[in-house]
């Protein structure tokens, strides 16, 4: 095939196969918005699950790792094709990817029922051969850039395996090495290719509606020197957390790394995209990567002011949360030949995500309406990501001729 086009209309079986996104983010949207619906009876003793982790290190893992793995795939298998200038996958080796993905759900479900490394080589099946897949296209493509891509894809499959390991000698991993490496990467993550990302976009729409005549008023370009700075900054900041999470040096490291990434992001200009939803979100997404460190260095200078889950949650929820929910309704959109513009449903969307991201904060700060406060940050984060399913659903269903006939 000759065009990613006509690789697609050579493929005569579903249409969720037919690009990387499809399967992944509505599988990602169904899941997130499950394991709540799961976790918040669990939290409250009224369900229990035949799985071998306790329930927080369960909750914790497959938002980390089995939610944020889909969006991952997801997003990977849809941006490197662009990238390298090669076809997409698709039609059943996209299949098979993705029903790698629902095997490792399957089996964390049941692990009380199976042998540890067992469950390990189920949930690890996909991030190997995600892995595989992307070294292999970076590589034909000679695309070296996206080298660093890749690193931070492979330690976050490590990330995954000391969970499990972690898991296995009856440690509690919900707050152990192998989440906070799976999280840190995701941050660097977030901070490597959203730094790509928001500028660009927002640079994009103020110039489409006619706000870029002047160079002055426009974003940043991206990977500027100082960029660089703020991301080494981030990175030092990370290791340290992994390695010592109570540590003064971590917290202060944390510190400046937030102070220098707020930097950054008013550099992006986000204030002039309030009209836009789309545009907006991105901005706030990243907002949590540093708003994240400060707090996680406040609650460890000052743990009685806000405890660690809860200054988590403002990278778990917040930055992670946020920022995937925003990259998969707009790519969405855009690869379903829709206006790259939100409508109500997707703005509601993003403020019932905020709303379960501030719920599960205040809960650690006052923690005496700690079981209310949970119960309204999980219905809110399920309203988000099942209105996801709920909206994007159909987009993702249904071939692209029919989309633009429609629209």
């Amino acid at each position: 095939m000759s065009s990613t086009a006509e690789q697609m209309r050579a493929w005569h079986g579903p249409a969720i196969l037919t690009y990387g996104f499809r399967p992944f983010f509505l599988g990602a949207g169904l899941w997130a918005a499950l394991a709540m619906a799961l976790w918040v009876p669990m939290l409250a003793g009224l369900v229990s699950l035949p799985v071998a982790f306790d329930p927080v290190s369960w909750h914790a893992h497959e938002f980390l790792f089995g939610y944020l793995s889909a969006v991952i795939a997801g997003f990977l298998l849809t941006a490197v094709p662009n990238w390298t200038g090669r076809l997409p996958i698709v039609g059943w080796p996209l299949g098979g990817l993705f029903a790698l993905w629902l095997a490792g759900r399957v089996a964390i479900a049941v692990s009380a029922h199976l042998p540890p490394l067992a469950v390990a080589i189920a949930d690890l099946a996909l991030p190997v051969a995600l892995g595989a897949v992307i070294a292999r296209e970076i590589i034909a493509g000679k695309n070296w850039r996206n080298l660093l891509v890749l690193a931070l894809l492979v330690a976050f499959a490590l990330a995954n395996a000391v969970f499990h390991w972690e898991a296995a000698q009856g440690a509690y991993a919900a707050q152990g090495h192998g989440l906070r490496l799976g999280l840190g990467t995701v941050l660097m993550l977030i901070a490597v290719v959203g730094g790509r990302i928001v500028p660009s976009f927002t640079r994009n729409w103020l110039v489409r509606r006619g706000d870029g005549h002047t160079d002055r008023r426009l974003p940043t370009p991206p990977m500027q020197r100082f960029d660089k700075l703020a991301l080494l900054a981030l990175l030092a900041g990370l290791l340290l957390w992994v390695a010592l999470p109570d540590g003064r040096a971590t917290a202060a490291a944390l510190a400046v790394a937030g102070a220098l990434h707020l930097v950054r992001l008013s550099r992006w200009a986000g204030h002039r995209t309030l009209a836009e939803p789309l545009v907006w979100v991105l901005h706030l997404g990243y907002a949590f990567v540093p708003l994240g460190a400060l707090a996680v260095a406040a609650g460890t200078l000052a743990p009685q002011m806000l405890g660690a889950a809860a200054a988590q949650h403002l990278w778990m929820a917040g930055a992670a949360g946020l920022m995937t929910l925003a990259v998969m309704t707009r790519a969405t959109l855009g690869h379903c030949g829709q206006a790259l513009k939100a409508g109500p449903g997707t703005t509601a969307l993003y403020l019932a995500l905020l709303v379960a991201v501030f719920g599960r904060v205040a809960a650690g700060v006052w923690p005496a309406q700690a079981d209310v406060l949970h119960s309204v940050a999980g219905l809110a984060w399920i309203a988000a990501f099942g209105g996801f399913a709920a909206i994007y659903g159909p987009l993702v269903l249904r071939p692209l001729r029919r989309l633009q006939a429609e629209s």
